[in-house]
């Protein structure tokens, strides 16, 4: 994958928000257990009441509740609250609240930091369930041997005689003795922990608040809404996160493969024949479509869970421990078990990954040629065995695909299986918790819920690492071809034609070899073609013809010697500026998909109706052109399909006409014609193009007879050069060729 990630640039900007908002996304998605936890906690036990420190007092009840506090919590408490009285300025405001005011003073607290709360709360929280446990024993005097234990017996409440303030003679005690009491009270609720004596203390706090005159009802349906509220907001900001994240990803992922196919089909057209025998045509099919598909899906997903996920699994996993520390080992086990779960499978898959695309590589292939090669096929009778040939790489490719499905498909269940294991735990665990009042019911739910979102977190890392060695396989393949220099490139500082350009076509000692060949198919190669005449080149079937005119266009770079234009060597000017001063037909003449009209405008698009008719004139294709009620309309479909072989190759001889170039390469492409139309169609040309250079290829010695030049090619090499009667009298080759094709009457 880091072989092409260069081609991201474009996309920094949005990578970078992709990137950023994962960071917002996951933290409201973690924020919302926490808010469960709340409404269960404090909106539902505790009715909205958030804290041991209430927003107002009964100054009496104040009184009772300083007497279980050390001199410095008194002096914070106090220096946290305003005493409302009847000469108060903000009495009557303060009355409509709390009703109380008119009985007594009040207590109101003014804005509490969150450090003071986190410090008083608990310590408030204690002497509140002092208050309330004396409170309890007044009413019920059998529980007041129990209270004067919890006391440290400093002070027994079943001795107080029926109708004394209790408070008030705690209050009377000396220093050191209620330094005792409060000591034995706070040993007594350790064990409970902050948050539960918070909790139970609570329940005084809404009895304080009744005694006030508050609506308790309307305080816990308050809370609750503005949790709700707040959860509805975080659940509306990470679907906006979200649904940002993915539209990113989906513009990043899109561009991408983009970009990438051109880039690729760029290069492919910049090949030569050399990189086009490196990466067969399926295979290039293959890369540009299935492989850069594989990259997209993997970067898409890369995107929007390669920074979330990691963030849940993490965040989860500290925010989890904050509501339950007790319960980490549940946590360290299925983490455990789903890494060695994934780490097992992908063992055992991760080999069959790097397989498939060959595969796909391979059965792209066969079709291909099935589909290409289907009149030879049904000629042959061949059609069992390319059948079963296309079976077995089907079959190939889907025993691999199924093999890797059926390792894939374990993960699911397995995954559900622990994650449903680790739900239950946190019930049985928490459940016990829940019952030793060492944690609540809410920080249970908040806890499970945690563990759900790690759990997914995994999930979607692993089906990130599921995609991934596919695509980096895909990228892998996909990168070779990107990184393959063509052998064919123009000079860094190219060289102009001259003007005029007359079409001068020089070898000059020519030899040539194909890549990682041990010998050379030709070999010192020299001729010269000149403008107005015709250069013919003729010779057994691998002589080498057809190389020679490849050479031309550069479709392969000599390897020794030098070819000129106009005395210009082609390897010093552009591609571009030597291939448009060239018509070339090739053995196998191609059409597009398209019409008649669209395949000749090919070679000129902006070429006039005339040009079209004189070019078709000249290669002999007016008369089934005008046959078709559409004419130059007519449609063509892909590869020519729909005409025959000498109609296809009379076609791509008027398309290269249209083109009016100075020099003519007829690689071969009079071989589908009958002797009449070879006949006509070459007057035609030396009527219509007398002032270009024209080469032709070709096995018939029929067609070369009235070229002012032949050269005559045997295994590589030349071994004639002259007109017809010339190399009659001079070349054994060429007479066994012609002598081969035509009576000595018709040679003379």
């Amino acid at each position: 994958m880091m072989r092409i990630t260069r081609y991201l640039k474009p996309y920094g900007l949005m990578i970078l928000l992709a990137v950023v908002l994962p960071f917002v996304q996951p933290n409201a998605d973690l924020a919302l257990p926490d808010y469960l936890s709340k409404i269960v906690n404090v909106g539902i036990q505790q009715g909205g009441v958030e804290s041991a420190l209430p927003v107002a007092i009964r100054e009496s009840e104040m009184e009772r509740l300083v007497i279980f506090l050390s001199a410095d919590d008194q002096a914070a408490l106090l220096e946290a609250y305003t005493l409302v009285t009847q000469d108060s300025a903000d009495y009557a405001e303060a009355l409509d609240k709390y009703p109380a005011l008119e009985q007594e003073p009040i207590y109101i607290a003014g804005s509490i930091d969150k450090a003071t709360t986190e410090q008083l709360s608990p310590v408030v929280g204690r002497a509140w369930l002092a208050v309330y446990g004396i409170e309890q024993m007044i009413a019920d005097p059998s529980k007041a041997a129990e209270m004067s234990a919890g006391l440290g017996g400093g002070f027994d409440l079943s001795k107080i005689p029926a109708g004394t303030d209790a408070f008030k003679l705690l209050g009377q005690m000396p220093a050191a003795q209620l330094t005792q009491i409060t000591a034995a009270m706070s040993e007594r609720f350790a064990a409970l922990g902050d948050s539960v004596i918070i909790q139970t203390a609570i329940r005084a706090v809404r009895e304080e608040y009744e005694a006030l005159g508050i609506d308790t009802g309307k305080l816990q349906t308050g809370y609750m809404l503005r949790i709700g509220e707040l959860m509805l907001l975080l659940t509306l900001l990470s679907a906006a996160c979200a649904i940002a994240v993915g539209f990113l990803a989906a513009r990043v992922s899109a561009g991408l493969a983009r970009d990438l196919r051109r880039a690729v089909f760029e290069k492919v057209e910049n090949f030569s024949n050399a990189e086009f025998n490196t990466f067969s045509t399926a295979s290039l099919i293959t890369r540009t479509t299935n492989d850069i598909t594989q990259v997209q899906m993997v970067t898409m997903m890369m995107v929007r869970m390669v920074i979330y996920a990691p963030i849940m699994g993490v965040g989860g996993v500290i925010r989890a421990m904050g509501k339950g520390s007790s319960m980490w080992w549940i946590l360290a086990v299925a983490v455990g078990m789903l890494l060695s779960l994934i780490i097992t499978i992908f063992s055992i898959a991760l080999p069959k990954f790097k397989s498939i695309q060959k595969l796909v590589d391979r059965l792209n292939l066969v079709a291909r040629e099935n589909l290409s090669g289907m009149m030879v096929i049904r000629a042959f009778n061949m059609q069992p065995f390319e059948e079963k040939r296309f079976d077995k790489a089907n079959l190939d490719l889907t025993s691999v695909t199924l093999f890797i499905n059926r390792v894939m498909v374990v993960m699911m269940p397995m995954m559900m299986l622990i994650m449903n294991g680790v739900s239950l735990a946190i019930i049985w665990v928490g459940a016990q918790q829940v019952a030793d009042a060492t944690m609540q019911v809410g920080d249970i739910m908040a806890f499970m819920q945690y563990a759900m979102q790690i759990m997914m977190a995994f999930l979607m890392l692993t089906m990130m690492f599921i995609m991934f060695p596919r695509a980096a396989v895909s990228a892998d393949r996909i990168a070779d071809v990107l990184e393959t220099e063509p052998a064919i490139d123009d000079p860094v500082t190219p060289q102009p034609f001259a003007a005029p350009f007359t079409g001068v076509v020089e070898f000059r000692d020519v030899s040539f070899r194909y890549p990682e060949a041990d010998e050379d198919v030709l070999c010192g190669i020299s001729f010269t073609a000149q403008p107005g005449q015709t250069t013919a080149i003729i010779g057994s079937t691998g002589s080498g013809k057809s190389t020679v005119v490849n050479l031309i266009p550069r479709l392969y770079d000599v390897t020794e010697g030098a070819i000129l234009l106009d005395g210009v060597d082609i390897r010093k000017v552009t591609q571009h500026d030597l291939r448009d001063r060239i018509g070339y037909i090739p053995q196998q003449g191609t059409l597009f998909s398209g019409t008649i009209e669209s395949n000749l405008r090919y070679a000129d698009e902006n070429a006039s109706e005339e040009t079209l008719h004189w070019a078709a004139s000249i290669a002999q294709a007016t008369e089934f052109i005008d046959a078709k009620p559409e004419g130059l309309a007519a449609e063509i479909s892909q590869g020519g399909t729909n005409v025959s072989g000498g109609q296809k190759q009379r076609l791509a001889i008027a398309r290269a006409l249209v083109k009016k170039p100075p020099i003519y390469i007829f690689d071969d492409s009079f071989s589908a014609l009958d002797f009449r139309t070879d006949a006509a169609l070459r007057r035609a040309l030396r009527t219509h193009t007398g002032g270009s250079t024209v080469l032709i290829v070709t096995q018939r010695v029929a067609t070369v007879r009235t070229a002012e030049q032949i050269i005559v090619l045997e295994e590589g090499k030349m071994v004639g050069k002259g007109t017809h009667q010339d190399l009659m009298a001079t070349c054994p080759t060429y007479q066994e060729i012609a002598l081969s094709q035509l009576s000595v009457e018709e040679l003379a």
